[in-house]
């Protein structure tokens, strides 16, 4: 055997890299014979630390299957670009006393030359990025789509503000009352915000889940989200009498009383109307529009200091099971709908305005936060519903059964009595059936710089007056003075020269709306525009957009569950319904991708936490090909997973044993047939039935998004080849196996197996242009196969046999193995049970 030249894969790499740029070798194929498939990567936001290896477990995967499907034929679009504009950048840009513009440059340029040198399949002719005047135009262009059809609107409320990073936060961006960019806690504020009314697709957002190939966790976080509860809305009308009586005793005067309206209502929603006797007071939250209303004098400053404290408290806090509910009594009562009775009116934290009507019925025997409440104001607890079993309940009881104290509903079954007392107070003009949802309108305005500006103008005659779409971009004006002012208004607000303006609709003088666009905005539509990112009449090109979209594959982690998820899809519904597409859901198909954690900590990569290892230093010490090998071989794609450095050196030696082999098996002048050895028909059948074999578990574990087993096959496939090494097969044979081994490992190693296929067997083409190998079916099957030889049901021995050999001898085989007859022991056989290629069972 010759002396093999050591595998060089820095030197493999400076080799093959230029020539694939100089060919295009990943732009999008533009052939009409083939089909098209899109394989996205979730838009990235470019940040100064750079790729870690843990971005590497979503980037690279998707090359790999952008690869694969490349060659089994397809036209792959596969691009990349930057979501660029947001706090983090901003942040960072203010502690290192430069524009952002300037730094999120830097920081993509980073992302890109890290991806490149992983060699992530991108068509880098299609980067965009939504910083740019040319992108974010159309992302304003949306939002006056969105607000001419009435899905955009301003509003005054009290909104989530990060006091850190000094800007209103949607509801979706606070966790554990947290902000989600910088763990500050938040508190409210109140302000007037733009908002995008997403709440009137809830309904389909929740239905259309059915019509996508998403995991079911994913498909469960969004509809927990949305919220939907199907119930009944129950409307207490004001008391205005019992309530005046309420403040004449709490007043010093009848004159200092104030007078109640006796058209006030409120409505309440509830799934649990059998229970609608049961109620002993209503609880409403701090922020209700009525409080003011109805609270009587003697009540008004202690709910007054009672409204300032829950201000202070996150949603999570007012909400928790571990927290003693509290609340206060307003002085006044409302009317039971059916009863006619007095209910006093509260108002209690733990009710939050953003469910139903902001108001709940208190049924303190049958619901356990009722009950504690209850408890603590001494407020009564009249119990309506007892188990169908009679059982005797002590304290709450919160189960389905039948209906005592409840007039003529008494008897009846729970789900009885909701459709009877809901039908009861629809009769009567008292309530109805209702669906809620949790959701809330999309809350986009930032108080912050870096992001897309608002295109809508304040008049003082006209209002708020969009900007006419010959005007866009609305472009950030230039400034060194970006950072918040802690006033609650963007830093744009103090740019005089570009506050001010005329108004498009009067010509009057006018201001621009200073917010900008929540982050999202941009991510909610970008996919369309990676279709054809030069297109310049639209915002995407309608006839590149038949073509690819919806998107096929669509990769990221879970963390955008119900954030960019959600909103990319409504925005693609708003779409559809101006007729401007004609798909419903962005992402046909939808994989998420474990977490690769770090070996010194076992958490998250973090610069902040000085637990990161990087792409370049893995590639500087091992290769391009042992990295990419490595980060699918950890696990299965969707699983959380830890580097591991023993395993990247098993990689190494991998790729340096399939390079020997190559060298030594499939050289690239074969050896003419004269005078050399014939292969051995027994073993090359044998050799050419693992190619297939091999051939068809590949192409399924590439299907199914199995990298790890497929790169285990693959270590198999080759240990096999070692193993036959020194048997008598042809050398037509080896180059098979060998070109056969490149293509199937070609998207996971593409530099291996390109040195392979062109400079070991001499190809003139590309391996990442080749077809994916076929196999034969036939060819898969095992042309022999071991069975379980029992006697009387015991395991006895095991014998192999001939796929097709006859049952009759299958039998007689079986019978005179040695060790079976040692157990018959001369004994009489009763019956022989065959199961086919599987087992036989001698019954003596």
């Amino acid at each position: 055997m010759t002396k093999q030249t050591k595998y060089n894969p820095h030197a493999v790499e400076e080799k093959w890299r230029p020539i694939w740029e100089g060919q295009n070798l990943y732009q999008a194929w533009n052939d009409p014979d083939k089909s098209d498939i899109y394989v996205l990567d979730f838009f990235p936001y470019p940040s100064g630390a750079g790729l870690s290896v843990g971005h590497a477990r979503n980037y690279v995967p998707t090359c790999i299957i952008s690869r694969y499907k490349r060659m089994r034929g397809y036209n792959v679009l596969h691009p990349m670009g930057w979501d660029a504009f947001g706090l983090p950048a901003e942040n960072y840009a203010i502690k290192h006393n430069i524009h952002p513009s300037e730094s999120t440059k830097l920081f993509a340029d980073t992302y890109r030359r890290q991806m490149q040198a992983m060699e992530c399949s991108y068509d880098w002719s299609r980067e965009i990025n939504s910083t740019f005047p040319g992108y974010y135009k159309w992302t304003q262009w949306f939002f006056l789509l969105l607000h001419k059809r009435g899905l955009a609107y301003r509003a005054q409320g009290s909104q989530w503000w990060c006091p850190s990073c000094q800007t209103i936060l949607a509801n979706e961006q606070v966790e554990q009352g947290l902000c989600w960019r910088c763990d500050s806690e938040v508190t409210k504020k109140e302000l007037a915000q733009w908002y995008f009314k997403i709440t009137e697709y809830a309904e389909r957002l929740i239905a259309d889940l059915d019509t996508v190939n998403w995991p079911e966790n994913v498909k469960t976080m969004q509809c927990n989200w949305i919220g939907r509860s199907e119930g009944t809305e129950v409307v207490f009308k004001i008391n205005p009498q019992i309530t005046q009586i309420s403040q004449i005793k709490n007043s010093k005067s009848i004159k200092s009383a104030k007078s109640v309206a006796k058209n006030f209502e409120i409505k309440t929603f509830t799934t649990r109307v059998d229970t609608l006797f049961g109620v002993t007071f209503i609880a409403i939250a701090p922020e209700h529009p009525l409080v003011e209303q109805i609270v009587v004098d003697g009540q008004a400053a202690t709910v007054s200091h009672y409204i300032e404290q829950a201000k202070r408290k996150s949603d999570i806090e007012r909400t928790s099971s571990e927290k003693v509910q509290t609340g206060v009594f307003t002085g006044s009562y409302a009317t039971h709908p059916l009863t006619g009775e007095p209910v006093p009116i509260w108002v209690a934290d733990y009710v939050l305005p953003s469910y139903g009507s902001g108001a709940v019925m208190g049924v303190p025997a049958h619901d356990s936060r009722d009950y504690v409440f209850a408890q603590k104001y001494n407020l009564p607890i009249m119990p309506v519903i007892v188990p169908e079993d009679d059982m005797e309940v002590e304290g709450c009881f919160t189960g389905y059964g039948r209906l005592i104290n409840s007039a003529q509903f008494t008897g009846q079954s729970s789900q009885e009595a909701i459709a009877a007392i809901t039908t009861e107070l629809e009769t009567q003009g008292k309530g109805q059936p209702q669906v809620t949802y949790k959701l809330r309108d999309w809350l986009i305005s930032r108080q912050r710089y870096w992001g897309a500006p608002i295109p809508i103008i304040h008049c003082p005659e006209c209002g708020p007056v969009p900007v006419p779409e010959d005007d866009l971009p609305v472009q950030l004006p230039e400034t060194d003075n970006f950072a918040p002012t802690g006033d609650g208004r963007s830093p744009l607000a103090h740019i005089h020269d570009w506050v001010n303006t005329s108004c498009p609709a009067c010509g009057s003088p006018a201001q621009r709306e200073t917010d900008t666009m929540d982050g999202f905005a941009c991510s909610s539509w970008y996919f369309l525009r990676f279709a054809n990112p030069h297109y310049e009449e639209g915002p995407f090109d309608p006839e590149a957009v038949r073509r690819w979209l919806p998107v096929d594959i669509y990769v990221g982690g879970t963390e955008h569950a119900v954030l960019h998820l959600l909103y990319a899809r409504f925005w693609t519904k708003v779409m559809a319904d101006a007729g401007l597409i004609d798909f419903i859901e962005p992402f046909t198909m939808l994989r998420n991708q474990g977490v690769l954690t770090s070996p010194l900590d076992g958490r998250r990569m973090s610069k902040s936490k000085g637990n990161v290892i990087t792409p370049d230093e893995v590639i500087a010490k091992h290769g391009t090909d042992a990295l990419r090998l490595n980060i699918v071989f950890l696990g299965p794609f969707d699983a959380d997973v830890i580097w591991d450095e023993a395993g990247i050196r098993g990689m190494t030696r991998f790729v340096e044993r399939f390079w020997t082999l190559a060298k030594e098996k499939a050289q690239v002048k074969v050896r003419s047939v004269v005078g050399q050895r014939r292969g051995d028909t027994n073993a090359e059948a044998d050799f050419a039935r693992a190619r297939h074999k091999i051939v068809k578990r590949i192409t399924q574990e590439m299907e199914d998004f199995r990298f790890n087993t497929a790169v285990a096959g693959l270590m198999e496939y080759l240990n096999t080849l070692y193993e036959v090494r020194e048997q008598p097969i042809g050398a037509e044979a080896w180059r098979e196996a060998i070109g056969t081994m490149a293509r199937l490992l070609a998207p996971i190693a593409p530099f291996i197996t390109e040195e392979v296929w062109q400079t070991v067997l001499g190809h003139a083409e590309s391996v990442h242009l080749q077809p994916w190998p076929s196999y034969n079916e036939a060819m898969t099957l095992d042309s022999e196969i071991t069975i379980v030889v029992q006697v009387n049901g015991k395991v006895r021995d095991r014998m192999t046999v001939a796929v097709d050999m006859p049952v009759a001898l299958v039998k007689e085989t079986a019978v005179a193995q040695p060790n079976v007859q040692n157990h018959i022991n001369g004994q009489p056989i009763r019956k022989i049970i065959v199961v086919p290629q599987k087992l036989v069972n001698i019954v003596v």
